[in-house]
């Protein structure tokens, strides 16, 4: 297992080396079709890149059967598109977005190439390197595929994450940008005229006096994670604009918190009218659905994965809710998981690490998934 283990950590090394931005996924998604072509057999020989950036590898697909998805994304939340360095240090791999997907893509790839090597018959299985899973990626690659593939799909499992806890429940999103236009001027010869920045910054004020709402025990939360804007320390800023997003694991009050947004900008609009182009507007950048599925078709999917993972950890694990690329199958009624392969900190942050040893469990139980 220790020969397994190192070249599992060897192609991990390589693919965090490689940059995969949302939306601009193509180098790694290049790296893993060549990959797949090279060590997967005939499989690997016909696997394709789709317009979505997924890499595709389809095992054995009759013609109307009921198929299994298995992927984890490429992407990160990162935005270099120059390679980062990782480094190995007291049996852990440190490097933005180690774990943060590419630890599961890595145990996916190997596993997939085990499982073909094996000579094991697996039937309507695909396996996908998928992108768009982060940020305003918007889950592209997910939705391509389950275009592609549509009702035939029975579930879907994602690999992201550890393997202590799996997500059974959507956590919808509403991704918004704003946009603020003022006259502007001379900071000391124009003094009084509106200043877009203190426009938004009044508004992002009045946004975070909302209250959430809520039907039954679900939650709903708002933020502003992003603003820009303005010329110079001397010029009354004529443009600003704000990331906003709101989340729901409850499909109503996502939509309540969109129509809270609209009226507020209206409102806000009338009370600041000005000539012209100016005032404010909003446009939507990303949207994902919450989960829309019969309870007891996703449970029993969901039953089935946290039984193969107590037969390796033998620990039972929590089930729980968040956005990833079940979002896209779980809101067309379709069963899906999303667990992972290791153990680390950091996700989302530049000082990610993932524990080395945790992937001998990972591997066991990512080939236990695709033999399934």
């Amino acid at each position: 297992m220790q020969n397994k283990l190192f070249e599992i950590e060897q192609l991990l090394m390589e693919l965090c080396r490689i940059p995969a931005p949302s939306n601009h996924e193509e180098f790694r998604a290049e790296y893993c079709l060549r990959w797949f072509r090279e060590n997967c057999g005939e499989y690997g020989k016909k696997a394709f890149i789709d317009d979505a950036l997924n890499v595709v590898m389809e095992l054995n697909l009759e013609e109307n059967a009921e198929i299994r998805i298995v992927c984890a994304h490429t992407d990160t939340v990162f935005p270099e598109m120059v390679p980062f360095t990782p480094i190995k240090k007291d049996g852990r791999i440190y490097c933005p977005g180690v774990g943060d997907d590419t630890a599961n893509l890595a145990l996916l790839m190997i596993a997939a190439k085990d499982l073909i090597a094996s000579g094991k018959e697996i039937k309507n299985l695909v396996i996908a390197a998928n992108s768009g899973e982060e940020g305003l990626g918007n889950l592209k690659g997910t939705k391509a595929l389950m275009q592609r593939y549509g009702s035939r799909v029975s579930e879907l499992v994602t690999l992201d994450g550890g393997y202590d806890s799996i997500v059974t429940e959507a956590v919808g999103s509403g991704r918004y940008r704003v946009s603020v236009k003022t006259e502007g001027g001379h900071s000391f010869g124009e003094f009084g005229k509106r200043n877009a920045i203190a426009v938004a910054s009044s508004l992002i004020s009045s946004l975070y006096g909302v209250k959430v709402p809520k039907v039954g025990s679900s939650k709903t939360t708002y933020n502003v994670g992003m603003i820009t804007g303005g010329t110079s320390v001397n010029t009354i800023a004529q443009n600003c604009e704000f990331l906003l997003e709101c989340r729901s694991d409850n499909a109503e009050c996502l939509k309540k918190m969109q129509r809270i947004f609209e009226n507020m900008i209206t409102a806000f609009n009338e009370s600041i009218s000005g000539e012209g182009q100016n005032g404010v507007t909003m446009e939507t950048v990303g949207i994902r659905p919450c989960s829309e599925i019969d309870p007891a078709k996703e449970t029993a999917v969901a039953e089935k994965y946290a039984a193969l993972l107590k037969r390796h950890t033998g620990k039972d694990v929590s089930f729980g809710s968040a956005s990833t690329d079940c979002n896209i199958p779980l809101s067309m009624g379709i069963p899906a998981v999303c667990f992972g392969g290791y153990s680390g900190h950091g996700a989302h942050t530049r000082e990610e690490y993932i524990e080395i040893e945790s992937m001998k469990m990972g591997y066991e139980i990512v080939l236990d998934v695709l033999s399934m």
